[in-house]
């Protein structure tokens, strides 16, 4: 069974009174437990939005259609209300964004047990699995120092960390090496790799690099709010990257 399953996805975002941007037109796509899926397109192809439909983060429109369907670990999620969506975002979700998005006053551990705070879990607890987390990616002696303190592949660990800190099954990266050097870019992506590999965690990435869909298990590749292909990762990029040197 599928982890996540949407079909029929449709958004229409409204610009103003007479203008409206149609960034999904109908996508059924098909995420397996346990695999590295790269989301790629232009810009304006829809996949940020795609990638928020999925992370519960918007709802699909359900007029002028077929209803749209969206199930996460065998459960209807487009009927729920959004307290139900928050909680499952909290719970059994993980989310990593481009510009690492860490409190600058708090240290690493702290902005890791944010995630915890807002699953419910506080206190000792809530610190020791933070520990955990920054364990995971490397960081246990960085715990104490702020985001200023670490360099860019650091900062964007620490953001891996607070994702993956309340064990979600699921986690959602928006251009997680956007702003990272090569060798930053490199070292995220062994991470993430690994991470999946151990613990069996399903990452779906927004990306416009080829190098990393080429290090996913599969790539969807979005045009004009519609899936083109849904590939293997280093065929589909292959593509890809013949299609930048056009």
């Amino acid at each position: 069974m599928a982890l996540l399953e949407g079909r029929n996805l449709r958004k229409t975002y409204r610009l103003s009174r007479r203008n409206t941007l149609q960034a999904l037109c109908g996508v059924d796509v098909s995420i397996e437990p346990g695999e590295i899926v790269a989301i790629m397109g232009p810009s304006g192809s829809g996949k940020s939005t795609l990638m928020h439909i999925l992370g519960l983060l918007h709802a699909p429109d359900s007029n002028h259609g077929p209803r749209p369907e969206l199930s996460f670990n065998g459960r209807d999620m487009v009927a729920l209300g959004e307290g139900e969506r928050t909680r499952i975002r909290a719970r059994e979700m993980g989310f990593v964004f481009q510009d690492f998005n860490l409190v600058p006053t708090l240290t690493a551990v702290e902005n890791v047990m944010l995630a915890c705070d807002y699953a419910g879990v506080g206190g000792h607890k809530a610190r020791q699995a933070a520990l955990e987390a920054l364990g995971l990616v490397g960081l246990s002696e960085r715990a104490d120092h702020r985001p200023a303190e670490l360099s860019g592949g650091e900062q964007q660990r620490v953001a891996i960390a607070r994702a993956l800190v309340n064990r979600p099954s699921l986690v959602l990266a928006d251009e997680p090496t956007g702003n990272l050097d090569s060798a930053r870019s490199e070292e995220v992506l062994g991470l993430l790799r690994r991470l999946n590999r151990e613990h069996g965690q399903t990452f779906v990435l927004v990306t416009h690099d080829p190098e990393v869909g080429q290090a996913c298990d599969r790539i969807v590749h979005m045009r004009d709010g519609r899936i083109r292909d849904g590939r293997s990762g280093a065929a589909a990029a292959a593509t890809q990257g013949t299609r930048l040197l056009r």
